[in-house]
Parts: structure tokens; sequence; C-alpha cells
């Protein structure tokens, strides 16, 4: 399966998703002018991936900021990854948050929360000053 990389703007994050060493990395800020659109061929690849997929794959997610829109498709995103789980995938999702930043705790204590099936580490990381 063809690898996907996007690298990081002003407002939307780095993207890597590697089906060869089964990790999905998405990093930085979460506000592109059209989000639905911008989030389309990650949320087709992943479909795609998780088809038949056995191996376990790491998911970390560290995004600083997202928006409302953003918000609305990573839980889509999210769904996308609970059905993976109900077919059999083993995830670890690490929603990686700076201890400074309360909003970003929040969002991912409601992930957790809302797909409680889901294997979802809150990882702490110290903020830069």
């Amino acid at each position: 399966m063809e690898q996907i990389h996007i690298n990081a703007t002003k407002d939307s994050p780095e993207i890597n998703l590697n089906s060869s060493t089964n990790t999905i990395d998405i990093l930085g800020v979460s506000y592109p002018e059209d989000t639905f659109e911008f989030y389309k061929p990650i949320k087709v690849w992943l479909t795609n991936y998780f088809k038949g997929q056995t191996d376990e794959v790491t998911i970390n997610i560290d995004l600083s900021y997202m928006n409302s829109s953003s918000f609305k498709v990573f839980f889509e995103i999210f769904e996308i990854f609970e059905e993976a789980y109900e077919n059999n995938t083993k995830l670890t999702i690490n929603w990686i948050y700076d201890e400074d930043n309360d909003i970003a705790l929040e969002i991912g204590e409601d992930f957790v929360d809302d797909f409680s099936v889901l294997n979802i580490n809150l990882v702490s990381k110290i903020g830069v000053k």
C-alpha cells in the first residue's frame, strides 16, 4: 500500500501514514481552510489500510491546536479506528499533549470517553518555554 507523507504548514499537521511500519503520525496544528477536503484522502487511506489488517498498529497524535471542524473530522477518524478494532486490529493510540495545554488534554479525554473500547494513552510531554 502506498505511503502518505504530508508536510506541516502553518495551519495543517504533518501526516505520516506508513503501512510498512504500521505507524500513523499526525503532528502539529489542525485548522486547514477546508478541513473536510484536507482530511478526505487520509480517511480513504485509513479505511483501505484497515481492511484485513491484523498487525498491531501504533497511532501517534500530537496536535497542539485543532478547530471545531477538525474535531468533527477526528471524531470520524476515531470511528475508523473503532471499526478496525472491532475487526480485530490491535491498536495503540497515543494522544500526546503538552502538559501546559489543558485544551489538548481535554480533547484527548473526550476521545477516551467517547471511544472507551480503544486503547488510548494520554501522553504528557514537558512544555517548551
